[in-house]
């Protein structure tokens, strides 16, 4: 998935149904409002609230720090 694709603008969180950014360049979705990181497998958003995946403080730090937006 690359930052232009459109299908960036529809996706959300499953939880919050808020905005999610794509995080390169482990290919991952992610909520900072939550601190959820969600998968990209096969190029496919893995967007079960199960398949989210809860993140420390430390990885919110960075992960924040590679959002796109």
């Amino acid at each position: 998935m690359n930052p232009d694709d459109p299908l960036l603008q529809i996706l959300a969180c499953p939880l919050d149904k808020g905005p999610l950014h794509l995080v390169p360049p482990d290919e991952a979705l992610y909520n900072p409002r939550l601190r959820r990181r969600y998968p990209i497998v096969d190029g496919i958003p893995q967007l079960l609230p199960s398949s989210g995946e809860q993140v420390s403080d430390d990885e919110h730090e960075d992960l924040s720090k590679r959002m796109t937006p």
